[in-house]
């Protein structure tokens, strides 16, 4: 089996469910409201471990009850935690609303996430250990690069979603193989509001792109081969918190597993398309089973 480590964050969704989300000043009466183990970490540590790869889990929760709850959501799915610190203090938290068409706002907390700013003993060695890193930045920079360069030094490859977007670090970028932005975020790094142009521009830095363009599919981009597009599966979204998570973790077990980029993309879209077809995070995330029926429809 392919080994995936993700270094990353853990949170608890706290997901309040609207016809429409509020404007700036506004307050709006919600329908339903949802706590939900998510975290960017621990989505695509998830979502790679139903998707049928052994995952380990680099992180940190809080000594809280959701600390608990977050540890157990994690083992439950398959994923090691001994990896996972406990610190003191809260966990990190996510506020999200989401609205009748799928579309969410989130606001995060890093808390214990914060407290992840280096590689604890052994962390090294798991990562030598493993076929792929799947990085976010939900924890603070300096633990993401020393995490990237560990994966650089044992030859492993490291998937950076760029998300919550930010300025890379230069060091970052020379240590990272494949990058998974979304339009936003492409944008955001780039200036450039055209995701063909905007993939085209992060070459400079990565030599292999994927842009996430939502119902539209995604785009790769490579230093060494033509680009081209994958569409997504045509499905009426319910929630599309942790989508891009899925998307992520499943191409990692795809590539691990050696399958080329048009095959791996087109599996990792059916994976998100079942995902935003469920609310939340980690529990819209689908088995393997479901993603290669979903793959062959």
């Amino acid at each position: 089996m392919t080994h995936i480590a993700v270094l990353g964050s853990t949170n608890m969704d706290l997901v309040a469910y609207v016809a429409k989300a509020p404007q700036r000043g506004e307050t709006v009466t919600g329908r339903e409201f949802r706590t939900i183990p998510g975290g960017k970490g621990a989505n695509q540590a998830i979502a790679a471990a139903r998707a049928g790869a052994t995952v380990s889990m680099i992180g940190a929760v809080g000594n809280d009850a959701y600390g608990t709850e977050l540890r157990s959501t994690l083992e439950h799915s398959g994923v090691d935690t001994d990896h996972l610190r406990t610190v003191e203090g809260p966990s990190g938290t996510a506020h999200i609303v989401v609205d009748d068409e799928g579309g969410n706002a989130i606001v995060v907390i890093p808390a214990a996430n914060g407290t992840v700013d280096h590689l604890a003993p052994g962390d090294d060695a798991l990562i030598a250990s493993a076929d792929a890193l799947l990085l976010q930045l939900e924890i603070p920079l300096a633990a993401a690069i020393a995490g990237a360069e560990a994966a650089r030094a044992h030859r492993v490859r490291t998937i950076l979603t760029p998300a919550p977007a930010q300025p890379l670090p230069i060091e970052l970028l020379a240590a990272t193989d494949l990058l998974i932005p979304n339009e936003h975020e492409a944008s955001t790094l780039t200036g450039r509001t055209d995701p063909h142009a905007a993939a085209i521009a992060l070459l400079d830095e990565v030599p292999e792109v994927v842009v996430t363009m939502g119902s539209a599919g995604s785009l790769y981009v490579s230093r060494y081969a033509e680009p081209f597009t994958v569409p997504a599966p045509q499905v009426t979204a319910v929630d599309s918190t942790g989508a891009g998570d899925t998307f992520a973790g499943a191409l990692a077990v795809a590539l691990g597993e050696g399958r080329p980029m048009p095959g791996a993309l087109k599996w990792a879209a059916a994976a998100a398309a079942i995902s935003v077809q469920r609310a939340g995070a980690s529990a819209s995330m689908p088995y393997r089973p479901e993603i290669d029926k979903q793959c062959t429809a």
